[in-house]
């Protein structure tokens, strides 16, 4: 084959040891007789190639380690890119299983049906995280419950701790039904079990079902035991990943002092006159928000950045700046009984965003006891949010 200058592509010779490239003779286009080539003909020696020779289950034991350590979609994108055989492998079920969230990162502005059918993948090959997000995704945003229902039932079977939480506060809201399909004993049992597996919001909503009797019998010692233990669990994950990003600690266990006394103090306020710096967040530690879950930074961005808002008129999101979960039904949220403008999905969310946002904006916050001097029904959230959600 020639080129258009006339020249000729090396003519490739195998001998067992060496392979010899040499180049054809010139021809000249006007003549038609050849010409000598001046270039010494190039010795390659030959190699076994071994990556060729490496075994499929060595590549795919090497693949699953790269996309689960992953810190972002390039670092497996360029994996696969690279030929033929690494592409192959690299979308094997063995691979995908392991990989990581940082590998799929999966933004609302960016959602398209490629991303739809990649996630997919990611979850049929048994990736429970891409199970979880998948099945957010579909049971609040793309309006199939019974397929995003099932996503997060096959995430909490494989042990994943924010999708047993999820499908709790599902059976507690009673999401994709009606009032009636509520179950709080099994929301309660979800609960319990992504707390046993350390997730914080099920340790807060598990100690407020406690507390309250909400869906079990009232047990309030247990109840704050379990609030003092999600409290200490945010601490560390919040200190770890400020050693991990170079923040200094004395900056984060900053003590913020209460503002000046009420003359009727809060009776779990009582207990923090003196000096001191005390450990959970709650009570005025100063430590940075924790970090939103992917999926729900997914459901913020997703009705934020939606012209026509929620799906249904009258709905609303959950106050909570960090959960993005929307009503899938009319007054299905419970909101704040004193100043009535929040509503939340639950109490984990109402104890976060008053830690965060809300305790500053409640318009009752004062209304602590009433005019005999006893406490008032519906009294403001103080520590671990306490104010009382009814459904609205």
């Amino acid at each position: 084959m020639r080129t258009r200058g006339g020249f000729c592509y090396p003519r490739v010779v195998e001998d067992e040891k060496i392979k010899r490239v040499t180049k054809k003779r010139k021809v000249c286009l006007a003549t038609g007789k050849g010409m000598v080539c001046r270039k010494r003909t190039k010795m390659v020696p030959v190699g076994p190639d071994m990556f060729d020779d490496l075994p499929d289950d060595l590549v795919l034991c090497i693949l699953s380690k790269l996309s689960s350590t992953a810190n972002c979609p390039s670092d497996f994108i360029n994996v696969l890119i690279t030929c033929k055989r690494l592409n192959g492998l690299g979308l094997q079920s063995q691979v995908l299983a392991k990989a990581c969230p940082k590998t799929f990162p999966v933004k609302a502005q960016n959602w398209s049906e490629s991303a739809h059918r990649f996630l997919k993948m990611l979850a049929d090959a048994g990736n429970v995280e891409a199970c979880y997000t998948l099945g957010m995704i579909r049971f609040y945003c793309l309006q199939s419950r019974g397929s995003g229902a099932s996503l997060m039932a096959k995430a909490a079977i494989g042990g994943n701790a924010p999708a047993l939480y999820s499908l709790a506060v599902i059976q507690f809201n009673g999401s994709g039904g009606s009032k009636n399909d509520k179950d709080l004993r099994a929301g309660v049992a979800l609960c319990a079990r992504a707390a046993f597996l350390g997730h914080i919001d099920g340790l807060r909503e598990l100690g407020h079902c406690l507390q309250d009797g909400y869906g079990v019998r009232q047990n309030i010692t247990e109840g704050r035991r379990f609030l003092v233990q999600a409290n200490a669990r945010e601490l560390a994950s919040v200190l770890a990943s400020a050693a991990a990003s170079g923040i200094p600690m004395r900056q984060l266990l900053t003590w913020t002092p209460l503002p000046h006394p009420h003359p009727h103090p809060h009776p779990q306020l009582r207990h923090l006159t003196g000096s001191g710096c005390p450990l959970l967040s709650d009570f005025g530690c100063n430590v940075p928000a924790p970090e939103v879950h992917p999926a729900n930074r997914f459901l913020v961005d997703w009705y934020e950045g939606r012209a026509d808002g929620l799906t249904g008129p009258g709905l609303r999101l959950c106050s909570h700046v960090g959960c993005g979960r929307p009503e899938t039904r009319k007054h299905e949220f419970r909101r704040c009984s004193v100043c009535g403008e929040v509503n939340y999905c639950s109490r984990a969310c109402q104890a976060l965003d008053w830690k965060l946002r809300h305790k500053a904006e409640c318009a009752a916050v004062e209304r602590w006891v009433d005019e005999e001097g006893e406490g008032a029904e519906g009294d403001g959230a103080v520590n671990e949010g306490d104010d009382v959600m009814e459904e609205s």
